[in-house]
């Protein structure tokens, strides 16, 4: 029986930046261990990044607060970033003056963020250990020797006089 990850998430909503910015500093967070996450976070120079701080303090806080309160059995240090989004949110129409009296009208995007951490199954390093990936190079390598000589086998005498 496969015992599912419990996921802890948090949400900034309506936040005045566009999605395509805040997914330029999610990027750099995804994946990435809490601590890792939150030190790159907190040295990157995007207007955004302290919004993103927040949610991902949150996040690590809802872990810690949800396990207590549910009795889990939760390793804070061995938790990662799982999932790192930023939606759209609704767009603020607007209008700016333009030259002979007209006007020119342009959208001001909002974003809701949205970040999940889980705890990271198995070895918390992301480095596998020799012994674990020792079978799987061997079956590659007999595949590579397969499709090797089945790409090398000569032609019939019969066609190189033909086309000579």
């Amino acid at each position: 029986m496969a015992v599912e990850t419990q996921e802890f998430r948090a949400e900034a909503r309506f936040q005045r930046v566009s999605p395509q910015k805040a997914r330029l500093v999610l990027d750099l967070i995804k994946g990435r261990g809490v601590q890792e996450a939150l030190e790159t976070v907190a040295f990157t120079k995007k207007r955004i990044a302290p919004v993103i701080h927040k949610v991902l303090t949150s996040a690590l806080d809802n872990a810690k607060h949800l396990s207590d309160e549910k009795g889990l059995d939760l390793d804070v240090d061995n938790l990662y970033v799982k999932k790192a989004i930023a939606n759209e949110g609704p767009r603020m129409k607007r209008i700016r003056p333009a030259p002979m009296g007209r006007a020119f009208r342009y959208q001001r995007r909002l974003t809701h963020i949205i970040v999940s951490v889980a705890e990271r199954e198995g070895n918390p390093s992301l480095v596998t250990r020799a012994e674990d990936a020792a079978p799987a190079k061997k079956a590659a390598k007999k595949a590579a020797k397969k499709s090797a000589a089945k790409s090398t086998a000569k032609k019939p005498a019969s066609k190189k006089k033909a086309a000579a």
